[in-house]
């Protein structure tokens, strides 16, 4: 079976301010290749979260928050993510409507 292309996700939580806030849409791509510096919908710690992809080393991500005084981020717990725990990555921000995400 064929992953869907495109999803949505709600951003819950403080840890990507001032880059997200809570509430905001975000159009996901599901088929698009990972790359450092983009953030993503990820599984960290038996959830689905939103994280930026800070480092790529031996097929192992290193995912990172915006806002350094709240929540975790593999840096925090000190173990990375395997390239599966990397479910899509983030295209746009479609509400509130201010484009694309860097």
């Amino acid at each position: 079976m064929l992953k869907p292309r495109w999803g949505l996700a709600v951003v819950r939580g403080r840890s990507m301010n001032p880059t997200l806030r809570e509430g905001d849409r975000l159009l996901i791509s599901y088929r698009r290749r990972p790359r450092v510096g983009q953030i993503a919908l990820v599984r960290f710690d038996d959830v689905v979260a939103i994280k930026r992809l800070s480092l790529l080393e031996n097929d192992q991500w290193w995912f990172s928050r915006d806002n350094s005084a709240e929540g975790v981020d593999s840096w925090t717990r000190g173990v990375p993510s395997t390239s599966a725990d990397v479910l899509g990555t983030a295209v746009l921000r479609v509400w509130p409507r201010t484009g694309r995400l860097h």
